[in-house]
């Protein structure tokens, strides 16, 4: 799966009609909110949209026939694979009728050119994750964490013995990861995932 880096805008004349898409990532549906709220154009006859958060996603027609609008987004969306995305296309109506099919088309076509210009980067999964270490290990495991692929580490707290370090951590990666720290360590340290 693939999230957008930036905010994009699309703009095209189908049959007279105006069609403008603004894509962009968000994280949750607060922020899918706003972002429709934001990017709606009050000037339009019709701000359409959709969006999706992992397994919850939604879509409008905004007056449109129905299924003619938010959902062929949603499926420009999919068809790309991308998540953590949403897309209000608005339209200035020409005068001419577009019928379904060509409304489908139209809001479809205009969402799904607007999500192939946008950059992209990929989404990891990550579950948060603890790992103790002495001092005597604390610089060889740091440096050996920091070369798994998207990996961070995200605070470091220093205690008595050593440091506290809490990482985000790659989902796939948890059973290398715990024998890595358990390798490098002699058993020394361990690595606690939060569920």
């Amino acid at each position: 799966m693939y999230t957008l880096q930036t905010i994009e805008t699309f703009a095209q004349e189908i049959r007279k009609s105006r069609f403008q898409a603004v894509s962009g990532p968000i994280t949750s549906e607060a922020a899918a909110k706003n972002f429709i709220e934001v990017h709606s154009e009050s000037s339009a006859g019709h701000n359409c949209w959709a969006w999706r958060v992992g397994a919850v996603y939604r879509f409008n027609d905004d007056g449109e026939p129905s299924g003619t609008a938010g959902k062929p987004i949603l499926q420009a969306i999919d068809g790309q694979s991308l998540d953590n995305v949403a897309v209000v296309v608005s339209r200035w109506f020409g005068g001419i009728l577009l019928g379904t099919g060509g409304l489908i088309r139209a809001y479809g076509g205009t969402a799904a050119a607007c999500l192939r210009a946008a950059p992209k980067s990929l989404v990891v999964p990550r579950v948060p994750a603890q790992v103790r270490a002495g001092f005597a290990d604390l610089a060889i495991v740091k440096t050996r964490l920091l070369s798994v692929p998207y990996l961070s580490i995200e605070d470091e707290v220093f205690t008595a013995e050593g440091a506290e370090l809490t990482l985000a951590l790659p989902e796939r990666e948890i059973t290398n990861v715990r024998r890595l720290v358990g390798d490098v360590t002699s058993g020394r340290s361990i690595l606690l995932v939060s569920t």
